[in-house]
């Protein structure tokens, strides 16, 4: 049926949701998952430079460049953490999983690394924070389903 499952996931709590559908649809079928989180700009928490006016303009901006990549090291950082979590998770429940974290735009990364790794299943949840239908973007969910290579399972929101 499935061997591999491709498992997109944020740092958000409805990921725990997803990663726990995935976890139980992998223990039945015997597959292999891949816990994708991608870091984004989209991504809930990711952190934005604020370049505001300063008296001394390079070092003002120094400062807040610093500040900046700071705090997106640890955003990177939360992400693994979460990802090495869920791998745990998987390891005890018996499940052979592996991870990875790439920056870019979550739609293409998606399809990218489940066409690279072979899947043939993408679970991912369904949400739209920053209203990008509105952008004239529309949704990551709604990307990968019309551009994957392979199936898609869309877990609804928990609440």
């Amino acid at each position: 049926m499935f061997r591999k499952i491709l498992v997109a996931m944020d740092n958000s709590e409805d990921s725990k949701h997803i990663f726990e559908k995935a976890l139980s649809l992998a223990k039945l079928t015997n597959a292999h998952l891949m816990l994708l989180h991608v870091l984004s700009p989209e991504d809930e928490g990711y952190p934005n430079m604020d370049l505001q006016p300063s008296l001394s303009y390079y070092a003002g901006r120094h400062e807040q460049i610093d500040s900046y990549l700071k705090r997106l090291k640890e955003f990177e950082e939360r992400g693994r953490e979460i990802l090495r979590s869920r791998l745990a998770q998987a390891t005890t429940a018996g499940v052979k999983a592996e991870f990875c974290q790439n920056t870019g735009n979550p739609r293409w990364s998606i399809c990218d690394l489940a066409r690279t790794w072979d899947a043939d299943l993408i679970v991912m949840g369904h949400r739209d924070r920053i209203r990008l239908k509105d952008m004239g973007l529309g949704s990551v969910s709604n990307y990968v389903t019309h551009n994957a290579h392979c199936s898609v399972l869309i877990v609804q929101d928990n609440g």
